[in-house]
């Protein structure tokens, strides 16, 4: 029997090289929409970046070519099981026309543990954010300065090998489309705006559950919300809120698509955000953090992540502690919450001061000093309040290292 080294390939299977970066341009580009009447994920931008991954060759040569339809064998596993997984992260343009990625490492990192929870092909998570940085220099005329106005970036894994079974991919393809997002603060008269929605309880149905893959971004954790979506609609609410059977504890887990976040009163001049903690079971969001890692400056506040059940959620609505709630995601940014419909069809309505959030928002961009706020100031809104200071970073007016700027 030989050693190791005598059965490895005489050449070893290759990572994402970016110097290999091949582009070709369309040669018709496309009419763009009309920016103040986006509808999330309606459009697609004219190119796209694509990397094959084979087995026994490793990940071929990166491509950025004009935007088509992908060409799948009837049998490709991801048809079959599912084995996909994907990321959703913004570019943003400053006034400079300079594009800016919003902590692009962590989007990386959290696709680099997707793919391991699939077996699908590692990456070299750098390499591949330069592509990407490179796409979005093809279709920086996508990109609005206006602030509010982004492009949503779209990073896929699938599997592609023509096989039924349920196995270990030998064959996959990474691609990357682009889509422009309108604005979810600002009318088509610059007049903000930030709409408060409801959420429906759900007990019966739930997103993950201890020991799954809740805490991944996998295509099949969202496939089986649609029914919950619909039914929450039916009943006049925007997302379902998923909340564990009592038998489970009862414990809150996310609200759709959204992290979810209450605050609550705690003390006279003193206040608990809380949110879950990440116990397998929530996907660790990029907005999430953000929001924890800046509420953290605002004085009078503490910050909470644990296991919270909707019985202290409820109590606290009851004895007027529940001052907001929100959700936060990539694709909303931050969500205000105004009701809470339970099954028995009783609404738990959460305060929500529109004038204070839009204030807020529409304050002098960098002119925020998060170290000095308090809490507990008459007319602070949180939602609002993190909402300009999350903009602030986007579009360079704080200086941050959470902001990267694509250079060229």
């Amino acid at each position: 029997m030989g050693s190791l080294e005598e059965h490895q390939p005489a050449f070893p299977p290759s990572d994402i090289v970016f110097q290999h970066l091949i582009v070709h341009k369309a040669a018709q580009l496309k009419e763009k929409p009309d920016g103040t009447v986006l509808k999330f994920g309606a459009h697609t931008t004219d190119h796209m970046l694509q990397i094959v991954w084979k087995e026994e060759l490793g990940w071929m040569p990166p491509k950025i070519v004009p935007l088509e339809p992908l060409s799948l064998h009837p049998c490709a596993q991801v048809l079959h099981y599912a084995t996909e997984c994907f990321e959703g992260m913004k570019a943003y343009k400053d006034k400079e026309g300079r594009i800016r990625l919003f902590r692009p490492d962590m989007h990386m990192n959290r696709l680099a543990r997707s793919v391991a929870r699939l077996a699908l092909p590692s990456f070299d998570k750098e390499a591949l954010l330069r592509c990407i940085e490179e796409l979005l220099r093809v279709e920086r005329d996508w990109i609005s300065d206006v602030e509010g106005f982004s492009v949503y970036i779209r990073p896929t894994v699938i599997a592609t090998q023509p096989s039924l079974g349920v196995q270990q991919s030998r064959e996959a393809l990474l691609f990357v489309v682009l889509s422009p997002a309108g604005s979810s603060f600002f009318s088509a008269s610059s007049t903000s705006r930030l709409a408060p929605i409801k959420l429906r309880v759900d007990t019966q149905n739930t997103r993950a559950f201890p020991g799954g893959a809740g805490d991944r971004k996998l295509g099949s954790n969202y496939a089986p919300t649609i029914v919950p979506l619909l039914e929450a609609a039916k009943l006049g609410c925007s997302q379902p809120l998923f909340v564990m059977d009592d038998k489970y504890g009862g414990f809150v887990g996310e609200a759709g698509t959204m992290n979810i976040f209450f605050l609550l009163r705690s003390g006279q001049d003193t206040m608990e955000l809380v949110t879950p903690a990440l116990d397998g079971t929530i996907l660790p969001g990029v907005t999430r953090d953000s929001v924890l890692k800046l509420a953290t400056k605002i004085q009078g506040l503490e910050v909470s992540e644990r296991s919270l059940r909707f019985s202290e959620i409820e109590a606290a609505a009851g004895q007027g502690r529940l001052v907001e709630a929100f959700g936060t995601g990539t694709a909303c940014l931050i969500q205000p919450v105004s009701g809470l419909l339970k099954e028995s069809g009783v609404m738990i309505e959460v305060p929500f001061d529109s004038k204070a959030a839009n204030d807020a928002i529409a304050a002098a961009p960098g002119s925020l000093e998060l170290e000095k706020e308090h809490v507990d100031r008459p007319g602070f809104n949180l939602c609002g309040f993190l909402v300009r200071a999350l903009m602030d970073i986007h579009y360079g007016h704080t200086h941050s290292e959470w902001s990267r700027v694509i250079i060229g």
